[in-house]
């Protein structure tokens, strides 16, 4: 008898069904070749021997600049990927102010890389712990490398402010530029925070005409306008007692918008005469008070002061200053080391501030009000930058800025690591001798994380009109035979100890710019899809 036929038991599984990986790939490569064209625009931008971009904006305003977070800003970027490196700019400006450009082209080296492992089917998890782990260990490996500084070393703090500028549109300027940014951070210093510096505390003051040369550091206050003395008030003052009202010293206006009709004379002038009334008991107040200057803050609910009440305190021998911006405020009252004064039932002596000297200086066809010999002055300080153009005016404060900046990172943490490429190049060979004591995967992605790092040299001698590849071979010779600080002296066209040429950086532009360039990779890498909500 045949044996019965068993039929197959049905699978309970369902069977597998094949995934489209396609569009998750071209999300993430048009997100990467998106960031590095961002790169690629401004990489000719890094290095004192870098292009300038002019940059005209949709109002017709022209700008100049090598300044990598000021071109990225002005930038209409649409992508939303390539917006992070915008952002990544603006961070390394508000975290270090310098190596703006640095960043940007470090990211866009990094993210080919990436591509390049993407290519090879590698997950995206797997190179993004690869590059967490990279950023770690490079941070050690540049403070390995850094040497400490005191700020009683005055010239050195010097050096690394001059090698800032010297990139900059104004780098011939910087022999004047990094001293009087030295002098500016290094006087706002407080002993009490002595690793924090406000850059807030330091103002400057833009007037048109003269040359950068012209540019000083001023221990007192200056206002970028003239004195109102249109009724025949003082322009100069000694002994100065200055009170900051921010008050309106002019007839009060209704709470409500209407009108009154006044259909008598009589009635006109006993309205008239209270005006005077008013205003001169406000006025015999503060004169009362000893107060011989006054600040007038700008108002936006009536004229902070009339001819009525600019004759009146001419008569009573005040120098007036007004429409001084509320932003202002702050910083003026922390220099004169006195208290704002909002009602004049307030007005009192112990509020006011005392000066040696304040005067009407001119500059050319303007001209400008000077406070100097502040008693008590609180802990800030004034530039007075001046230029021969907007453009070049514009320039020279961004570059400033930069100058404070830089100073500002050495006074936060206080260790100095050469320039030139120097470190990237040193960075690359450490981190090439420890990716072959990784195993897997990982150490094949720290490879070429160290190659990535070489972009920076490159650019460096190529935007200097030298043999990208000879140089960085050259280089790389030099490192391995352990000349830790040998890198790319742009002015000579070779292979110098840079550090005796006197091209120095803060160790945090070094360390922000590695940390902050891998996080916007990797989360650059983890993005597999862009969803757009209406």
């Amino acid at each position: 008898m045949a044996a019965p036929a068993i039929k197959p038991a049905r699978s309970n599984t369902k069977s597998e069904t094949f995934v489209d990986n396609k569009r998750t790939e071209d999300i993430r490569q048009q997100n990467i070749a998106a960031a590095q064209s961002v790169a690629d625009a401004v990489r000719t931008s890094l290095g004192p021997k870098g292009m300038d971009k002019m940059i005209q904006t949709a109002s017709g305003e022209v700008i100049i600049t090598n300044d990598g977070a000021t071109i990225l800003n002005k930038m209409d970027v649409l992508q939303p990927a390539a917006k992070f490196l915008v952002q990544l700019s603006k961070s390394q400006d508000s975290v270090a102010g310098d190596g703006t450009t640095t960043v940007v082209v470090l990211a866009g080296a990094l993210l080919k890389q990436c591509s390049l492992l993407l290519s090879h089917g590698i997950h995206p998890t797997v190179i993004s712990d690869a590059l967490h782990k990279t950023a770690t260990h490079a941070v050690h490996v540049l403070t390995s490398m850094a040497v400490p500084l005191e700020l009683t070393d005055r010239d050195s703090l010097v050096k690394s402010a001059s090698t800032s500028l010297n990139s900059k549109v104004v780098s011939q300027y910087s022999t004047l530029l990094a001293p009087l940014a030295v002098d500016s951070v290094l006087s706002v210093v407080d002993p009490e925070k002595p690793d924090m510096v406000d850059l807030r505390d330091i103002k400057i003051v833009k007037k048109l005409g003269g040359t950068v040369d012209d540019t000083e550091l001023i221990k007192g206050l200056v206002f970028d306008k003239k004195v109102s003395h249109s009724a025949g008030g003082p322009t100069r003052m000694e002994n100065a007692k200055i009170g900051v009202i921010q008050f309106q010293i002019s007839p009060p206006k209704t709470d409500i918008e209407q009108s009154i009709v006044v259909s008598d004379y009589t009635q006109m002038d006993r309205i008239l005469k209270e005006e005077r009334n008013y205003i001169l008991g406000m006025i015999k107040k503060i004169k009362a008070s000893g107060c011989n200057v006054l600040l007038i803050q700008k108002s936006i609910l009536r004229d902070a002061v009339t001819d009525l009440s600019l004759h009146y305190l001419a008569k009573a021998k005040i120098l007036v200053i007004k429409d001084v911006e509320r932003d202002d405020i702050e910083f003026i009252t922390k220099t004169l080391n006195c208290l704002p004064i909002a009602n004049i039932e307030h007005f009192r002596a112990e509020k006011l501030g005392h000066a040696d000297l304040v005067e009407e200086v001119s500059l050319g066809e303007s001209k400008i009000v000077k406070i100097t010999g502040i008693k008590d002055m609180g802990r800030t300080t004034t530039v007075l930058v001046r230029g021969s153009n907007q453009l070049v005016l514009d320039e020279a404060e961004r570059s400033l800025h930069d100058a404070l900046c830089v100073v500002r990172c050495l006074v936060s943490k206080r260790f100095l690591i050469a320039g030139g490429g120097a470190p990237e190049i040193e960075l690359s060979r450490q981190l090439g001798a420890w990716a072959k004591s990784l195993q897997g995967m990982e150490g094949y992605c720290v490879k070429h994380f160290a190659e990535a790092l070489e972009v920076i040299p490159y650019t460096l001698a190529e935007n200097a009109g030298l043999n990208p590849i000879a140089i960085v071979t050259e280089l790389r010779n030099k490192h391995a035979q352990g000349e830790i600080n040998a890198g790319i002296n742009v002015r000579k066209g070779q292979i110098t100890n840079i550090l005796e040429e006197n091209v120095v950086q803060p160790l945090l532009v070094s360390t922000s710019a590695v940390s902050l360039a891998t996080e916007c990779v990797r989360m650059i890498l983890k993005i597999d899809d862009i969803v757009t909500v209406r």
